[in-house]
């Protein structure tokens, strides 16, 4: 599992660089995003451009990290591919998470 990320102003940009977020990596994923979002901003944006495949172990990977970060900070989703958003909406994730069709989307939001 390939995590990177930047801060911008207003938020840190997690970007995940693997094409599915499965059982296989979903305990490295939450270890990955624990080091990524310590501190910083209360604002994170969690790129998923690339993940072509969720399951409900990386669904739930991505809800504990959203849980470890804390009470107000916020995890918001962006760059679904069809086949990610289809999951997270099935779920009813999308309730729970502010999902965007892009990063720039997602950057240009004001979610306060």
């Amino acid at each position: 599992m390939s995590l990177t990320s930047t801060v911008t102003d207003s938020a840190r940009i997690v970007t995940v660089n693997a094409n599915r977020i499965d059982a296989a990596i979903a305990i490295q994923f939450k270890e990955d995003m624990r080091s990524e979002t310590e501190g910083g901003p209360d604002r994170v944006i969690l790129d998923l451009s690339s993940v072509n495949f969720i399951d409900s172990s990386g669904l739930g990977a991505i809800v504990a990290a959203m849980k470890q970060m804390g009470q107000g900070r916020n995890l918001d989703l962006a760059g679904l591919t069809p086949t990610v958003d289809k999951v997270f909406r099935l779920t009813r994730m999308d309730t729970v998470f502010n999902l965007f069709p892009s990063l720039d989307d997602a950057k240009a939001a004001n979610t306060e």
